[in-house]
């Protein structure tokens, strides 16, 4: 019986003395040792660049101000954490060849509600049926009332998004790539 319990009292030693070595460490640098004091002691990380957006076909050659979803950036952070606590909110910008998708959609279905507009269709169940009638499933078209002359609408075409409102004087609409932390195009409300 004294041989299990020196058997079990040097296996407890053994990964004991394995932490202690490496808690010790084994590294050569001391404080105050110079030690790459010549250089960068890591290798540099690449920064996240901007995508790049090109011109969209029936795009005009002068820069107009983007249809799809964009916010400012404040130059100094806020104090009160509401734009950090409530980014959730706000959609993904388009980029690239997605970016003159959203530009086609926007275009379809602005066209497709300047007949209701002129004629002061804002029923959101002719809105619906004039957007489903360019392609877009019954399920995935929501339009609602929006104020007493105004309908808005909302197109889930995941991962492409087009939302918009519609009144007597215009109709407008963005594209968009939905919200972070949240699948779909719906607004999120609530964050993570």
């Amino acid at each position: 019986m004294t041989m299990i319990r020196t058997t079990r009292v040097r296996l407890g030693i053994l990964p004991m003395a394995v932490l202690a070595v490496l808690a010790a460490g084994c590294g050569t640098h001391r404080p105050g040792n110079d030690a790459g004091a010549d250089g960068p002691s890591r290798a540099p990380t690449a920064t996240p660049s901007r995508p790049v957006d090109f011109r969209c076909p029936g795009e005009s050659a002068t820069p107009a101000a983007p249809t799809t979803a964009v916010t400012s950036v404040p130059a100094a952070p806020p104090t009160d954490h509401y734009a950090e606590n409530h980014g959730f909110m706000v959609p993904f910008p388009l980029h690239g060849e997605r970016r003159c998708e959203g530009l086609a959609a926007v275009g379809r279905v602005q066209r497709a509600l300047e007949p209701l507009r002129e004629r002061g269709d804002f029923d959101p169940e002719s809105t619906r049926s004039a957007l489903t009638g360019l392609g877009y499933a019954v399920g995935k078209v929501r339009s609602y009332q929006d104020g007493p002359t105004g309908v808005g609408f909302l197109i889930d075409a995941f991962p492409l998004c087009v939302e918009g409102t519609m009144d007597r004087k215009s109709t407008q609409a963005d594209a968009f790539g939905g919200y972070p932390d949240h699948p779909g195009c719906d607004r999120p409300s609530g964050g993570h």
